[in-house]
Order: C-alpha cells, then sequence, then structure tokens
C-alpha cells in the first residue's frame, strides 16, 4: 500500500462510497441480511471498485477489523461484566429506585443527562456509555420497559457532546494543538456550548424519538432475575462504584493534557503508573475487580456463582463487539481509498472563510470514512496553515477549533464503528439507528456550528 497512489477522482470515489452504503442499507433493511455479513462482503466489494491493490486488501480489511475491536471488544466486555454485576447484586434497582424518587419519573432523563455530562467530562464516549448502561436500562424499566430511548439518547449524546468538545478528550485537544489555540480559551467556549447543544440534541430529541420510538429495554447483561437479592449494596456504594473508573480515567487524560502543554514531565515513572491505571480498558478491568470484591464476595456470594455471574454477561454482546469491528472495517476500506483526502483537497480550494472550511472538510471527511477522530484530525491539517497565517484573534481560533470539532461529530451513518455500537447497545434496528442516533449528531454538530459562529463573530468584534 505504501508505494500504491490512488489514480480516481474525487466525484469516482465519492459515488463508490455513495453506492457502498446504499448497497449496506439495502441488503440490511430490504433483505434481511445479516448486518456483520454484510458489512464483511461490502467492504471486500469496496475495495475491489475503489482500485486497492488485491493484494493488500485482505490486510486493509483484517487491520480495520482489529483496529477497532483493540478498544471497543475491551471496553464492551469489561462494561457487560461491571453491568451484570451491579445488575445481580441488586445495585442497579437500588440506585435507580432511589434515583427516581430524588428526581422523580418526568425529570429523571434530564437528570441521567447531566449525570452523563458530569461523568462524560473525564471519559471517553464509547467507556462512559458502556458504564452508565445499567443504570440507564434501570431506571428505564423503573420507569417504563418500553422507554429505553427516553433515558439511552439523553445519556448518549451527553457524553458525545463532552468527547466532541471538551479537552482533555483526544479530539480536541488534537485540534487545539494544530491550530496552536489557547487551551483555557477553548475549554471556557466549549463549557458554554455544551449545555445548549446537549439539551437540544439530547434530552429534546430524546423525548421526541421515545415518543415515536417504543423500543424494550434489551437484557444486555443477561436475563434479569425477577427474585432480587434480599441485601442489596447501598446506594453509596454503587456510586462510589461508578465514580471510581471516573477518577482513574481523569488521572490518564487529565494528566496527558498537562503532559502536552509542557506542565509535568509525563516521563517520570509515576506520572507513567497512573496514565496507565487511567486507561479506559485498565480502568474498568480494575473496576470490575472491586465490584467483584464489594458486590460478590463480601455480600456472601461464593466464587462459583460470581463467575458464571460474569460469565453470563459475554454472551448477548458478542453481536455487538462482532458488528462493531465490522464497521470499523469498512470505515478503514474506504480511508485506504483515499475518498476523504480527494474530498478535502477539493474543498479546501474553494477559497470560503476559514472557519466554514474547517466544519465543511471535517463534515466531508466524517461522512466518506466515518472516523471522527479522523475527520477531526485531517480537517485540522488542512486547515492549520491558512489559521495560522491569517490574523485571527484568541477567541476565534478557539472558534475554528470548536468548529473543526463540530463537523466531525456530523451525521455518524453505517461507516462508523460508534453508529453500530450506540445502536446494538441499545437494541435498535439499523433503520431506527439511522432515524435516531444519525440525526441526532447532525442536530449536535450543525447546533454547535452556529454557536461557535457567534463566538467567532463575537472574537471579531474585540
Amino acid at each position: 500500500m505504501d508505494d500504491w497512489t490512488q489514480t480516481l477522482g474525487a466525484v469516482p470515489l465519492l459515488l463508490i462510497a455513495a453506492g457502498a452504503i446504499a448497497l449496506i442499507l439495502l441488503l440490511i433493511i430490504k433483505f434481511k441480511v445479516h448486518a456483520f455479513i454484510t458489512l464483511v462482503l461490502v467492504s471486500l466489494l469496496t475495495a475491489f471498485v475503489a482500485g486497492i491493490p488485491t493484494s493488500a486488501i485482505a490486510g486493509e480489511m483484517v487491520g480495520g477489523f482489529g483496529g477497532t475491536l483493540g478498544s471497543v471488544a475491551l471496553l464492551v466486555a469489561l462494561g457487560a461484566m461491571l453491568g451484570r454485576i451491579v445488575e445481580y447484586s441488586g445495585g442497579a434497582r437500588i440506585l435507580a429506585e432511589r434515583f427516581v424518587e430524588a428526581f422523580g419519573e418526568k425529570r429523571a432523563p434530564f437528570a441521567l443527562g447531566i449525570a452523563s455530562l458530569i461523568l462524560g467530562f473525564p471519559m471517553f464516549f464509547d467507556a462512559g456509555l458502556i458504564m452508565m448502561l445499567p443504570i440507564i436500562f434501570a431506571i428505564a424499566r423503573r420507569v417504563s420497559k418500553n422507554n429505553v430511548l427516553l433515558f439511552g439518547i439523553p445519556a448518549a449524546a451527553a457524553f458525545s457532546v463532552m468527547h466532541v468538545f471538551l479537552p482533555p478528550h483526544p479530539g480536541p485537544v488534537t485540534a487545539i494543538e494544530a491550530f496552536n489555540a489557547n487551551i483555557g480559551v477553548v475549554m471556557l467556549v466549549g463549557l458554554i456550548i455544551v449545555f445548549p447543544v446537549w439539551y437540544v440534541s439530547g434530552y429534546l430529541w430524546g423525548k421526541f424519538v421515545a415518543a415515536r420510538h417504543s423500543l424494550v429495554v434489551p437484557a444486555l447483561f443477561g436475563d434479569i432475575d425477577e427474585d432480587q437479592p434480599s441485601n442489596p449494596p447501598k446506594v453509596s456504594t454503587v456510586i462510589l462504584l461508578l465514580l471510581l473508573p471516573m477518577v482513574l480515567i481523569f488521572l490518564n487524560t487529565g494528566l496527558s493534557t498537562l503532559g502536552s502543554m509542557g506542565t509535568i514531565d509525563v516521563t517520570q515513572t509515576w506520572a507513567q503508573v497512573l496514565i496507565l491505571l487511567g486507561n479506559s480498558p485498565i480502568a474498568l478491568l480494575i473496576t470490575v475487580i472491586v465490584a467483584t470484591i464489594v458486590l460478590g464476595w463480601r455480600r456472601g456470594e461464593n466464587g462459583t456463582a460470581l463467575e458464571k455471574v460474569i460469565d453470563s454477561a459475554l454472551g448477548p454482546i458478542a453481536s455487538v463487539v462482532l458488528i462493531t469491528g465490522a464497521g470499523g472495517m469498512f470505515g478503514a476500506v474506504l480511508r485506504a481509498s483515499g475518498i476523504g483526502d480527494a474530498l478535502a483537497d477539493t474543498l479546501s480550494d474553494l477559497g470560503m472563510p476559514v472557519i466554514v472550511a474547517a466544519y465543511l472538510i471535517a463534515v466531508i471527511l466524517r461522512l466518506a470514512q466515518g472516523s471522527a477522530t479522523v475527520a477531526l484530525v485531517t480537517a485540522a491539517g488542512l486547515v492549520a496553515p491558512a489559521v495560522m497565517a491569517g490574523d485571527f484573534s484568541v477567541l476565534q481560533v478557539a472558534a475554528i477549533t470548536l468548529a473543526t470539532a463540530a463537523g466531525s461529530v456530523f451525521a455518524g451513518h453505517v461507516n462508523d464503528s460508534g453508529f453500530w455500537l450506540v445502536g446494538r447497545l441499545m437494541g435498535m434496528d439499523v433503520k431506527t439507528t439511522l432515524k435516531t442516533w444519525t440525526i441526532q449528531q447532525t442536530i449536535e454538530s450543525l447546533l454547535a456550528f452556529a454557536l461557535v459562529l457567534v463566538v467567532y463573530g463575537i472574537g471579531a468584534l474585540l
């Protein structure tokens, strides 16, 4: 692949990508072909049609599949184990009851979304969502077993907006470095926009779709026993357990950000150890071990019973993991075809305002190849020279940074592994995921861009 150059232009590559996406939707929605088989098959056909060397096709497909599974499989498996232990101990039920008592059934989705915003500050999107799922499902069952979207969409959207717009998450940090933006100003502007963006695209949109799509809470963590334990853990114990991975992950993201700013030396042993412990899979592993001890052994459960409980969590998530990996494979094939680079190069030559160009390039890259991180990093790299050469204020550069981030989250669909992760975890089929999650991501992107445009205008007046 290193010595291969794509000879097709932007228009043929765009048609190939559009045809591949249409074929995926046709096979899954119309002909009911399993999503995993469909994604693998269409990835193979797309690679052939796009002209990727035959000898490299298998490597690109396996690399894309494995690259996605490297993080997703660990997070989903450990998250499912944690969720099953919390569910089995009665902790999820007792926390859900206390939560609904404190906020009421009508305010519960809003309160759950606010809690997810707070947890999402240090936690990556997928890790945060996995960790919150047992609580989301338990509260949904407590209020209405057919209303999972009423609670799932606001919580997932909360983790999404925090991941996309606020340091110390890797996307905005990378854009900050590319544009030489002031991290404090980006943080301040990001904090201002995340609540209204979440309120509209997460809370209000969640209420809207829940009224139109009735979805039973999935049994992701195994069958729910009707006979809950007579000695459930304290609410405070469950809350502290859920806060543990947040604190550990904050060590990772916080120290990494301070290191990139030159505030601390992250090569020192103590920093390396804390960063390792705060890596998302390691943090969840530690939390699962602590949950096994606190919610299992200390409550009188024996090893064999706990082993069976943990093992029962893995079966239901096998399909989620494989389909998410196949979605990553399809995105990797599209990236290898060069479609994103060709479209971005074409768009960057149109001479539009820098903030608009940054947003649109990120949108095109996102739609073309699926990965929000790749879209953000590539768009930032293409626009950075224009930002450096322009006479922009500190506030304007922060707005450009966040505009690029907003573009990178636009309309996640079948070439985005996150699309499959959210859809399958919440028990949605492809059509429902498109109608709910894809539109949520679109609203999030457009509203955030509109808000940062206002900030950009204010920066021009100062």
